[in-house]
Order: structure tokens, then C-alpha cells, then sequence
């Protein structure tokens, strides 16, 4: 409809027209083929047949019929306009809005698949298929609309009591015939089976050449049911073939292995869940007690045997006091009577051991900067003569049965030392001299970088090593971590990572005479004459405040001070030990305090500012090979003996350690550690065991002596 038909009813006409289409006698004169409507300002279009329209359609120019139309309708208004009265005019005349059909101009269905594809033809004839169903579903009797109203069962919650699943243990005594018999059975299975084969090849050879004889049918028939459970055979193993080999692939799947990793984590967590509450000092979850009801009163399983739980208690009570140990000076020297008194005592956790450990000894162990539940271990031999490969492990509180990571080492393990900066990179060192770093987020057994190639590696076994955060600028904000090593080579090293793994000296340990002897004749000199010019060096630690300064523990029995920015000559020199110096510590609360323990028996504690003891500590005829102190007081300390560990504390007393615990016969103890943020203890030993301990009724002394 063109802009014109509209520009022919506005004005005056538009009422007129409207009043002229409601009159019976203008409704007959307008009965051609369009009319109408201008209430709205809508035009519809009626038609008297679908032919008209198609005609209407296909003429190439309708709007010049259209406008003809419209023309003549104007004519007859103002014809039949006359007509009308005023009385006319004033009535009221009803005019009622209806909606035409739907006049479809373009008509695109929408298509799923393309017309060239194969299945085109069957999905044409489906959609014809369902276009006659919608034709004929109008008006028919076949298709009928119902509606159906079903319930839904109620849920129903159902408890079920079984009584208790008991189990028995049964046997059966077995005489020398019936094992007779079943060890023939086996032989004579697999011999049988193979004569069957070759009687059936041959039968049905036969089968082929005599087919035609009445003897011959009856042999085919007995062939052919042995041929065909040979094939059953046949096709039962292959079936067994491949489910083997299906169930290798899921053996190996990746899914599988993490699925029994966390299987793995969660009955761990089952088994050790008392002790690692404890470890974690968290309240014990217990178990329910089944009770059994008779009348008003309860008896519990636990009351029915109150004898048996004070034979267990005793027996407890009776172990502990022979593992553990407590001075009668010590008990002398509290001011709470002895019955007030609480005595301390180490409880036994759990062990750190697998069959990989079993039979080696432990060097070292440290703790991850990070991750406070990532341990790394250790272990090789001190001894010369009974050197074999080392093994680092990484051990996990989430699983204290099997290591995270295993690292294998060609040679002993002696020390490693977990990273500050980065805690992934685990520093290993070696008894043959090599200094090795690992990263224990990979799975991957080699080392990142080692010292095997450098030119200036130790000669000699790397007693200790550590990464220690240092000053490098002179301001001190800028910190960098570096890795110190000593070695028995006498040589103290700075490790720097490059390309590969470099390093340089920070001091060569010089061997010093002794004061007591004087050289007063040619004799005595010819007598001193040294192997080496070079000390070996056993232990170093650096101070807790200023990294610039450190202790450096040697063979010959001297603790020098030395300084990081001049590596010519020791500071100080403090005498007082006669055998070789296994271990140096700082106190981490009055850090100009020191401890040192030796192979002369004794532990001596020293202040930097005097090159005497302060007091020498000897419980015993044992070599002492390690010391740490304790991280919540700065009285107590933890020493470790060949045949016990002990526990001192100063403030009670000098003379005798506050608790001793034994070892094991045959075993010797080999490193100490303290756990962190809880009030445990970890002691290696030579069986290649790591035993956690928890430390019972030792309080913290928070005095600042």
C-alpha cells in the first residue's frame, strides 16, 4: 500500500467515511473487493478467494490498481454524503476492531542440515511424514488428548540393627598323602592337557580321511567335541590375555595412581589420627564405646575388665620408667617436693622407616622453610670402611609409613638443607666431596646441578652445609641466601649458581700449634712437622643476628671465629675440647652463647667474648654427636649420645640432664631436631629409623638470664 492511500482520508472525510461503512445501504455499495477501516488507522485487505490473491500477487504493478480503487471509494462517499440526515449524523454508531488473516509476504523455514548431505533424502520424507500427521490429526478420531494424574510414593527411611560380624579361625590338619597327592596333581595337569592337544590334531586328521565309514562317525563325533572344547579353551584364554592386558593399563593409569594416593592419605590420617593430634597438640578424637543397657544401669566394656586395664597401666608405667631416666640431683634441686613433681618424659609417636631405610644410618635431617610437615632425611655412613649409596628421602606427616620423594645418591649422604628463598631446591652434600641440589617438586630422581664438574670442588666429605641469608650491599636491605659448605679438606665454601654450580672460599681452616708446646730445639721441630697445612673443618654455624660472623668447628679440637669479609686470618680461637668437634650451635635467645659438643665426651658452653668455658657438661663415656637447643627456652637443650639421648636444663641443673631415654640394644643414636611450632622431638639412629617424640610436662622456661 502506497503513502497516497492514506493522504485520501484525513480531514472531515475520515468520520464520514466511518459513518458511511456502518449504514446497511453503504455496506452494499462498498461490498467490492477492497474495504476499510479507519477507527484505527489500520487498512486490511480481504479477498474472496485464494485466487484473487495469487492474481493480486503476480500483477507487476498493484499499486496502481490499489490507487484506482481508493479513488472511486472517495467518489461514492461524497455521493452517499448527501444522503445523510443530521439526525444521522448525531446517533451513535458502535464500531467493532477485527483482526484480518495473516497476509504471508516471505516464508523461509529454517533448515538443520544441508540438502547435499546424505541422509537429506530420509530426513525430506520424515518431515513429510510428520506434516500429513499434523494435517490429519485435526478432526480425527485416532488422536485423543487425555490427561492422566499419578502419586508419587512416599519416601519411606528404614534403620536395620545386624548383630556383630564375628570372625573365627579355622584349620585342618593335613597328613603327608594329601601333600603327596597335590604335589603330583600339579605335574600331571599340564602333561595331560598336552596329550589332549595331540589327540585331537590327529583325530581330526583322521576325521578327514575316514569320513565315509560307519566306525569312523562315531570316532568324528568324539573328535569333534574335543576340538571344540579345545576351542573353548582357546577362547578362554585369550579373554584371560586381555584382561591382563586391560588391567595392566589401568594399573598404570595416571587416574588410578592419584585415586590410590588419596585413598592412601586418607587411611593414614585413619590410623595416625590420636598421634598426630597430639603431634599438633589438637584434642584426640575417641572412639564410641558399645554399651549394653540392663534396666536403669549401664555397664561399658571397659568397666567389665578393670583389671586388665590396670595390668596394662602398670606395664606402661613400668616401660616408661625403664626408658626414661631422671637424676635424683635434679629432683634435689626442684622446689616442689618429689611427690608434687610431674616428672618430664618422652612418649614415642611414630617412626619414620620403610624397607628403603631399613639398615642405614641417619646422617642429617631438616626441616622445609615452607611447608612445616615436609621432612627431609638423610642417610649414610660415618665410617670410611662402611661406606655404600646414599638415599634422601622426603618425608610427609600425611604419611609417615612411605617417603613423598626418594632421592638415590651414588655416594653417603653426610648433610642436606632446604632453601629459604626458593623451597624446592634441596642442597645435599656427599662424603666423596660433591655438593648436589635437588628439587623436590619434581619426581625426577637426578640432580638439578652438582659439583662434579666444577674444578674447585671439596676433595674431601662435606660434613655440613647450609643456606645462609646474607647482607649484600652495605645498607643491609638487600639480602641475598647463598650456600656455605665445610669439608675435610679444610676449606670453607661460598656455592653460587651460573651456568653451573661454582664456587669460592671463604676460608681455609690453617692448621695452629698448641700453646703448651714451644719449639726450644730441632727435635721437637722435625716432631711437629704437619702432613697438611689445612685443618679439617667438621661444623660451622652462623651467628643468629649478624651472618657476618660464624663458628667453625675442626678436627683438631678448636672453635674458630671467623668473618665473612676477611678470609686471611681467624678472629678468635677457643681451646677447650681434646677430640674433634661434631657440632656448634648458637642459643637463638642469648646469641652470644654457644654450645659445642665433641668426641672427648663433653659439652661445653662458651661465650664469644671469652675464649675459656663457662662450664664443661659430662654425663657420660660416650661420644656426643649432636646438640640442638630448644626453640621455647634458653635454658634447655637436647644432646645425643651413642646410647641415649638427654635433655638438660641449666636452671635446674648443671651437673646431671633433666630426662634420659636409652636406645634400643644395638642401636645408636646419630642426630637430634626439635619439631616446629609443637613440643616434639625427632632422633635418628643407625637402623635408619627417625622416631618422633613428644615432650611431656617440660615447660618452657621464660626467664631472661
Amino acid at each position: 500500500l502506497a503513502a497516497s492511500d492514506y493522504s485520501a482520508v484525513t480531514g472531515s472525510g475520515f468520520l464520514s467515511s466511518i459513518s458511511m461503512q456502518q449504514t446497511s445501504g453503504v455496506n452494499s455499495s462498498l461490498a467490492g473487493p477492497f474495504s476499510r477501516s479507519y477507527g484505527s488507522s489500520s487498512i486490511s485487505k480481504s479477498y474472496a478467494s485464494t485466487d484473487s490473491l495469487a492474481d493480486d500477487i503476480a500483477e507487476p504493478s498493484p499499486r496502481r490498481d490499489t490507487s484506482a480503487d481508493i479513488t472511486d471509494v472517495q467518489v461514492r462517499r461524497e455521493e452517499v454524503k448527501e444522503q445523510l440526515t443530521n439526525e444521522e449524523l448525531d446517533r451513535r454508531v458502535d464500531i467493532y476492531l477485527t483482526e484480518t488473516e495473516t497476509i504471508w509476504i516471505f516464508d523461509m523455514p529454517s533448515v538443520v542440515m544441508s540438502t547435499e548431505a546424505e541422509d537429506a533424502g530420509k530426513v525430506l520424507e520424515r518431515n513429510k511424514i510428520y506434516v500429513d500427521v499434523c494435517k490429519n490429526r485435526v478432526g480425527n478420531e485416532r488422536f485423543v488428548e487425555r490427561m492422566m494424574q499419578t502419586l508419587n510414593g512416599a519416601p519411606k527411611s528404614k534403620e536395620v540393627q545386624c548383630d556383630k560380624i564375628v570372625t573365627e579361625d579355622k584349620g585342618i590338619m593335613v597328613t603327608s598323602w594329601d601333600l603327596y597327592d597335590s604335589f603330583n596333581e600339579l605335574e600331571v595337569e599340564p602333561t595331560s592337557k598336552a596329550e589332549g592337544r595331540r589327540v585331537t590334531i590327529v583325530s581330526s586328521n583322521i576325521s578327514l580321511i575316514s569320513g565315509q565309514h560307519d566306525q569312523s562317525a562315531s570316532s568324528v563325533c568324539d573328535r569333534d567335541s574335543t576340538s571344540s572344547s579345545v576351542v573353548e579353551s582357546a577362547l578362554l584364554a585369550k579373554i584371560h590375555e586381555e584382561k591382563e592386558d586391560h588391567s595392566e593399563a589401568i594399573l598404570k593409569s595416571e587416574k588410578f595412581h592419584q585415586d590410590l594416593f588419596f585413598m592412601e592419605r586418607i587411611l593414614m590420617e585413619n590410623v595416625f589420627q590420636p598421634k598426630l593430634a597430639v603431634y599438633r597438640q589438637l584434642p584426640v578424637l575417641t572412639e564410641p564405646v558399645a554399651t549394653s543397657n540392663t534396666g536403669d544401669r549401664a555397664t561399658t566394656m571397659e568397666e567389665a575388665d578393670p583389671e586388665k586395664e590396670e595390668h596394662e597401666q602398670e606395664e606402661q608405667e613400668e616401660e616408661e620408667q625403664k626408658d626414661v631416666f631422671i637424676a635424683p640431683s635434679v629432683l634435689s634441686n626442684l622446689n616442689k617436693g618429689p611427690e608434687e613433681f610431674v616428672p618430664p618424659s618422652l612418649e614415642l609417636l611414630w617412626s619414620y622407616a620403610c624397607d628403603l631405610t631399613n639398615g642405614r644410618s641417619v646422617s642429617s635431617m631438616a626441616w622445609n622453610k615452607l611447608n612445616p610437615d615436609l621432612l627431609a632425611v638423610g642417610y649414610g655412613e660415618f665410617d670410611f670402611k662402611e661406606q655404600k649409596n646414599g638415599l634422601v628421602c622426603c618425608w610427609s606427616l600425611k604419611n609417615p609409613m612411605w617417603p613423598e620423594r626418594v632421592f638415590h645418591c651414588e655416594h653417603g649422604v653426610t648433610t642436606l638443607d632446604f632453601s629459604m628463598v626458593s623451597p624446592n631446591l634441596l642442597a645435599v652434600g656427599m662424603y666423596n666431596g660433591i655438593v648436589a641440589i635437588y628439587n623436590v617438586q619434581s619426581r625426577n630422581d637426578t640432580a638439578l646441578l652438582d659439583s662434579s664438574e666444577s674444578l674447585d670442588k671439596h676433595i674431601g666429605p662435606v660434613w655440613q652445609l647450609k643456606w645462609v641469608e646474607q647482607d649484600r650491599g652495605t645498607t643491609g636491605d638487600d639480602k641475598g641466601e647463598i650456600l656455605i659448605s665445610i669439608s675435610a679438606d679444610g676449606r670453607i665454601t661460598k656455592w653460587f649458581i651460573r651456568k653451573g654450580l661454582g664456587c669460592s672460599d671463604l676460608m681455609k681452616i690453617k692448621r695452629t700449634v698448641s700453646e703448651k708446646k714451644k719449639t726450644t730445639g730441632e727435635k721437637e721441630k722435625k716432631s711437629e712437622a704437619l702432613i697438611s697445612r689445612q685443618a679439617p673443618g667438621m661444623c660451622f654455624d652462623f651467628h643468629p643476628k649478624d651472618t657476618n660472623f660464624y663458628l667453625a668447628g675442626t678436627e683438631e679440637g678448636l672453635i674458630h671465629k671467623c668473618s665473612c669479609s676477611y678470609n686471611e686470618q681467624f678472629i678468635e680461637t677457643y681451646r677447650g675440647h681434646k677430640g674433634p668437634v661434631y657440632k656448634i650451635a648458637w642459643n637463638p635467645f642469648s646469641t652470644d652463647m654457644f654450645l659445642s659438643c665433641s668426641a672427648d665426651w663433653s659439652i661445653i658452653l662458651w661465650h664469644q667474648q671469652s675464649q675459656k668455658p663457662i662450664l664443661t657438661l659430662s654425663s657420660t663415656t660416650a661420644v656426643v654427636h649432636d646438640i640442638v637447643w630448644s626453640p621455647k627456652s634458653v635454658f634447655i637443650f637436647v644432646a645425643v649420645n651413642e646410647s641415649r639421648v638427654e635433655i638438660w636444663d641449666l636452671s635446674i641443673s648443671t651437673l646431671d640432664p633433666l630426662v634420659i631415654r636409652f636406645a634400643a640394644p644395638k642401636v645408636k643414636f646419630t642426630t637430634v631436631l626439635f619439631a616446629k611450632n609443637t613440643d616434639c622431638l625427632l632422633l635418628g639412629d643407625s637402623k635408619g629409623q627417625v622416631s618422633v617424640f613428644e615432650l611431656q610436662n617440660l615447660g618452657a622456661s621464660h626467664s631472661n638470664k
